[in-house]
């Protein structure tokens, strides 16, 4: 990652998460999208399987709208789901905003 793209992702983070590290808004633009996912899913441990639940229970930290958020994780590579069960994906499996 360049200076201009790390500068870029502050940016985003930094503009749409509040001090308290709550989504303020849903960005609008894919890139930016992109950016909020991979800072979210970092939280996450890879190693480990995680319930519908616990998926749920991890984004309402941040925003109200679970399923959404839920739903583009798997969509864009950030997390696979087998039956019911979610794990994180391997970072070169994620949708990367760095190629848009």
């Amino acid at each position: 990652m360049n200076d201009s793209q790390i500068k870029f992702r502050d940016t985003v983070i930094r503009n749409f998460f509040d001090a308290n590290g709550k989504l303020k808004a849903m960005p609008s633009q894919k890139k930016k999208k992109l950016v909020k996912f991979e800072y979210l899913i970092s939280k996450l441990n890879p190693e480990q399987q995680y319930t519908e639940k616990e998926v749920n229970t991890f984004i309402k930290q941040y925003h109200e709208d679970c399923c959404t958020i839920r739903r583009e994780f798997i969509i864009h590579g950030f997390m696979d789901r087998n039956e019911s069960v979610y794990r994180v994906n391997k970072e070169q499996e994620w949708k990367k905003w760095e190629e848009l």
